[in-house]
């Protein structure tokens, strides 16, 4: 099994000391954990939607991302959600989470740590198995809670739980059963107290960089659209409290879409394994670039400038962009 073995031991001590206090952190302040850089930049691989046991060019997708690495040495990797399909995992002993992670994601480049969120078909196995530190003694490199914030030199990035905000996981799941284990009756407070934990997060931040990682779509172009519960309260506050980048999975494709009313940019990296869905609206407001397929992204920051580039299952660059906090973006 892949193993990371160039974390400091106090570092591992602080990432299980968050496990212990986090499993469902809705009553009290999101958790920081400190990433130190050996850099003069942040830099970070983005994927998500990915957990198939190879198939669907999971293995594919895996490949470039080692191949990219090599040169652009990120400091972690961030997984936007659905990490397991198609019903997350069913225990801390799902040989799934080898098989699908561990055995997979195997180039050295990669052995770094992977912060991780849940998504959707997350919730519908055993969320505890994904928030265990029994998967870490397994493989060093994952880690995953609800909602925290990793704290670096050039940004503070937020990761929020955005399942539980979705009605119809709630009123209509269908065939599907969920994990709402913490979360009710209770779905309302937990909403309330993760939307002030955010508030308060992003409110007190100093970081240059603000950036929100959740699984869901805030808009997108794609089969599942804009999630209409997260254009209320929760874009709100994303957009006063003055946020540079929300990045999601949840739609299987690589996207970037632009705030007209503010600086808030929306990237979409969810294509990790299956894809080419068909469904897309290329009129959607904002659009600035849409591919319906596989493929990944970086994401480079300094104190002044951020570059984002999306890849797809070959490693060919599909798109960049670029903003500085002096000028206006490419």
């Amino acid at each position: 099994m892949a193993k990371a073995g160039c974390f400091n031991r106090s570092f591992m001590a602080v990432l299980f000391l968050t496990f212990s206090l986090c499993f469902v952190s809705t009553l009290a302040k999101l958790q920081q954990i400190d990433h130190p850089l050996n850099s003069d930049s942040l830099r970070i691989l983005v994927v998500g939607d990915w957990g198939r046991l190879g198939h669907y060019n999971q293995t594919e997708v895996a490949f470039q991302m080692g191949r990219i690495a090599e040169e652009f040495d990120p400091a972690f990797i961030i997984s936007t959600g659905d990490n397991f399909y198609e019903n997350g995992l069913t225990g801390t002993d799902d040989p799934q989470f080898e098989e699908s992670f561990s055995k997979i994601y195997t180039a050295k480049s990669l052995q770094k740590q992977w912060y991780t969120i849940l998504g959707n078909h997350d919730y519908r196995g055993d969320v505890e198995a994904q928030l265990s530190p029994i998967l870490t003694n397994k493989d060093n490199r994952w880690f995953c809670m609800r909602s925290y914030i990793v704290n670096t030199e050039y940004a503070e990035i937020f990761f929020v739980d955005t399942t539980p905000f979705h009605d119809k996981y709630f009123t209509h799941p269908g065939h599907d059963t969920y994990d709402w284990r913490g979360l009710v009756p209770n779905r309302e407070e937990y909403l309330s107290n993760l939307l002030k934990d955010l508030d308060s997060g992003l409110k007190k931040s100093t970081a240059t960089w603000k950036i929100v990682v959740g699984h869901h779509t805030v808009r997108s172009a794609g089969q599942h659209g804009d999630t209409k519960e997260l254009l209320k309260e929760f874009l709100s506050i994303l957009k006063a409290d003055d946020v540079d980048l929300y990045i999601n999975g949840h739609d299987h494709l690589v996207q970037h879409i632009r705030s007209l009313d503010s600086k808030l940019q929306y990237f979409t990296s969810g294509g990790g394994s299956k894809a080419w869905r068909g469904e897309y609206d290329l009129s959607k407001e904002g659009l600035k670039f849409y591919y319906d397929g596989q493929g990944f992204m970086t994401v480079k920051i300094t104190k002044t400038d951020a570059d984002l580039i999306f890849y797809d299952v070959f490693g060919n660059v599909l798109y960049k962009w670029s903003v500085s906090k002096t000028h206006t973006a490419t």
